[in-house]
């Protein structure tokens, strides 16, 4: 077997024997390189017409036309190309685009990024509200908070950022908007490839479910009334994802809110527990990812 039992065990209980069969073909896919155009600095007839230029094909998802994928090249060969260079794109998996879309911020919105480094999603945020939102992107980690305030410069993005465990911000501040892409197993982007499963582990599993209970508690405490967030997970198992919100749902007045989003259909999802959320199953494209929308009454 190509994955821990302990990992086929918990998808055949959760998915069946076929869907899980799918879900490891989707383990063994290689990706094509994916990018955004960060529109902060360009726009996508520019970086269309580099493309053409170099004679590199692409396609974009129906649902962002500043999203691109690409046929005939590396990421090595994408950034020798000026418009990588210069912040004028962001190499991002499709996947983790799809957050920020979902959480549909606009301009003159107080926004928190919980987790933000490397900050694809806090730049994709500066992006969508054309650098006229007020956001703050929280990040643990010295190092991987240097490599945040990196690519925020580089991208030109608006964003305040804190240093700090996000569950430590002070219950005075409050939020239009909240985005938290909570630290997980990374159970959805499994390469079969790139043998990337020596950490992943039952103990990674419920360390990381604890602390996305206390984030996700955390982000409903600083959440205005009648306002929106955004939790997502590169995990594909419920026990990250549904069970977190179900456990928090009977403590907090929050509603789920339908994910829908224009070219939704083009992407393989996995069913789940709770309706109006999404679980992209990992395929050719995409890598596994979850994503639910909730407004706090």
């Amino acid at each position: 077997m190509d994955i821990p039992e302990f990992l086929y065990e918990k998808l055949k209980n959760q998915y069946g024997i076929e869907l899980t069969k799918k879900i490891i073909e989707g383990y063994r896919k290689n990706r094509p390189v994916t990018f955004r155009v960060n529109t902060l600095k360009s726009n996508i007839e520019e970086v269309k017409s580099v493309l053409e230029e170099n004679n590199i094909k692409y396609t974009n998802p129906l649902w962002s036309r500043e999203a691109f994928i690409l046929e005939n090249i590396e990421e090595k060969d994408i950034e020798k190309l000026e418009i990588y260079k210069e912040g004028k794109i962001y190499l991002q998996s499709l996947s983790s685009m799809l957050p920020p879309i979902i959480l549909d911020p606009k301009e003159g919105q107080d926004i928190l990024d919980m987790t933000a480094a490397p900050g694809g999603k806090t730049t994709q945020i500066a992006a969508l509200t054309k650098n006229e939102a007020n956001i703050t992107a929280c990040e643990i980690n010295k190092i991987r908070a240097e490599r945040l305030k990196y690519n925020i410069e580089k991208q030109g993005a608006n964003v305040y950022v804190l240093e700090t465990d996000s569950r430590k911000i002070n219950s005075f501040f409050s939020f239009d908007r909240i985005l938290l892409d909570a630290p997980c197993s990374g159970s959805g982007t499994i390469s079969l490839n790139k043998n990337n499963l020596d950490n992943f582990t039952l103990n990674l599993i419920e360390k990381c479910k604890k602390s996305q209970f206390e984030l996700l508690s955390k982000a409903l405490q600083i959440l205005k009334p009648g306002q929106e967030m955004v939790y997502s997970t590169c995990s594909i198992l419920q026990e990250e994802n549904e069970d977190i919100i179900l456990n928090l749902l009977k403590k907090e007045k929050v509603r789920i809110m339908p994910i829908k989003f224009e070219g939704v259909e083009e992407i393989d999802l996995l069913p789940t527990k709770i309706q109006g959320t999404i679980c992209v199953m990992p395929s050719k494209m995409y890598e596994g990812f979850f994503v639910a929308k909730i407004r706090k009454e």
